[in-house]
């Protein structure tokens, strides 16, 4: 890390002959709760070591100056001009922070930006999560506006939405805001109230195993599941009143008004109440200590994505069988929207190498692709470098 923020701080002097202001932002890994932030429920992210740089200073005529070190690339516009850019992307996640400045009706002069980031992109890491916390966060200090970090999240969030295009649920930005050393948070996605679980893992190492492919169902699907699962949520709320989503809906609701009416939406709305329990389940057992238990509700949670609200694919499917019945291995799943990305898996420390080395060319052989992995801590959320 020390290397790339002085390489990051000297080619930002290079660039716009200034001293910076430079933040880290994290992406994320989610232990359980997938697909239940938008159906209102809970989820246990964790801020990891992986993050976004940003380096920044602040200009006096209007002008955004922003520049992306790894992809050699640069953009500008003047504050007056600022909308979403069709032709690239990752000017977008930056811009949609400003504009909630904007917004608000603070005043921004203008800045020069320079991002670095070594969070994977399209490893389901939430990398543009990062940058958009960075970017609120850093512009928050530079302007002093003394925004809280809830609201800094939020802010993270609509920028996503109003200029990635992606409508994701609040947990992504609420992660990489909030994280703490060595705990996850357990987050409601409908009060926002959370609370920190200590995620020490003694002789336990957080594997990332990437598939290196993103299937183009991703979007299209993740719209189809919102959908189907507040159609469940109608159906439930023709017979009980005062249902809002499916945090609301418990199996027997689904039982008596949805089954009957069509298994298929029976079967997404079943796997999310089920993850639901699942995840109050697995905070009990870290309080707990009880790893194990952990580990076999992240392999149930895998086969509900695969089975139930299937979101998985070959890949991520083949990665999990795989590991499944290895005794070393505590507990997997796939992590993230689903078709592509990675499966998170809690490996014991000294079994790590020869897993990945097992592991490896045997993807390759089966998938025709290359198989990259990353050990992961658990690290703070966002915060000022220098």
């Amino acid at each position: 890390m020390k290397e790339l923020i002085t390489h990051l701080k000297k080619a930002f002097q290079e660039s716009f002959h200034q001293e910076p202001l430079i933040v880290r932002s994290p992406g994320r890994v989610n232990i359980i709760g997938e697909h239940t932030d938008y159906n209102e429920g809970f989820v246990l992210p964790a801020a990891i070591d992986k993050a976004a740089y940003i380096a920044l200073s602040l200009r006096s005529d209007n002008e955004i100056h922003l520049k992306a070190m790894d992809l050699n690339e640069s953009f500008s516009i003047s504050i007056g001009d600022l909308k979403p850019i069709h032709n690239i992307s990752w000017p977008n996640y930056m811009l949609g922070a400003v504009a909630q400045f904007v917004k608000q009706g603070i005043k921004i002069p203008g800045f020069n930006a320079l991002l670095s980031s070594d969070v994977p992109i399209g490893a389901g890491l939430s990398s543009s999560a990062a940058v958009e916390c960075a970017t609120v966060f850093a512009l928050n200090e530079l302007l002093k506006t003394n925004i809280d970090r809830i609201t800094m999240v939020k802010m993270a969030q609509k920028a996503e939405h109003e200029y990635a295009g992606v409508m994701c649920g609040i947990m992504d930005q609420f992660a990489s805001m909030m994280g703490r050393k060595d705990q996850v948070i357990k987050l409601d996605c409908r009060s926002l109230e959370y609370e920190y679980v200590p995620f020490k893992l003694e002789g336990i190492k957080v594997l990332l195993l990437n598939t290196n492919v993103k299937h183009s169902l991703a979007s299209s699907a993740y719209n189809t599941r919102r959908k189907e699962c507040e159609t469940a949520v109608e159906w439930v709320r023709e017979h009980v009143p005062g249902v809002h989503s499916l945090r609301d809906v418990t199996e027997e609701m689904l039982d008596q008004f949805v089954f009957l009416r069509d298994e298929l939406i029976d079967k997404r709305s079943r796997f999310i109440v089920q993850e639901i329990q699942r995840l109050h389940g697995g905070c009990k057992n870290l309080q707990d200590g009880d790893l194990k238990s952990l580990g076999e509700k992240m392999f149930a949670t895998h086969r509900g994505l695969s089975q139930m609200y299937e979101v998985s694919c070959k890949e991520l499917d083949w990665l999990v069988e795989q590991v499944s019945d290895n005794k070393h291995v505590i507990g997997a799943r796939m992590m993230g929207g689903g078709f592509g990305g990675c499966t998170i898996n809690l490996v014991k420390d000294e079994e790590v190498e020869e897993l990945v080395a097992t592991l490896i060319p045997a993807y390759e052989k089966e998938m025709n692709l290359p198989l990259t992995y990353y050990i992961a801590s658990i690290e703070n959320g966002t915060e000022i470098i220098e």
